[in-house]
C-alpha cells in the first residue's frame, strides 16, 4: 500500500464516530488501515459509512 492511501485511510479512520471506533477489535482497525479485502464483520460494522458502487 503506498503512503497515499495509508494518510487515506488513516483520515478516514480518525473521521469516524468514536462510537464506531470504540466497537472495532483491534485486529478489525488494522484490518480498516492496511487490508485489501476487508472482512464482513467489518464491513457490517461500517455499513453506514460505505458506499456502494
Amino acid at each position: 500500500m503506498d503512503k497515499k492511501t495509508e494518510k487515506v485511510r488513516q483520515e478516514a479512520y480518525e473521521s469516524l464516530p468514536s462510537n464506531i471506533k470504540e466497537s472495532l477489535t483491534p485486529e478489525e482497525k488494522e484490518m480498516f488501515l492496511t487490508a485489501e479485502q476487508w472482512p464482513d464483520s467489518l464491513l457490517t460494522k461500517l455499513d453506514e459509512f460505505i458506499t456502494k458502487e
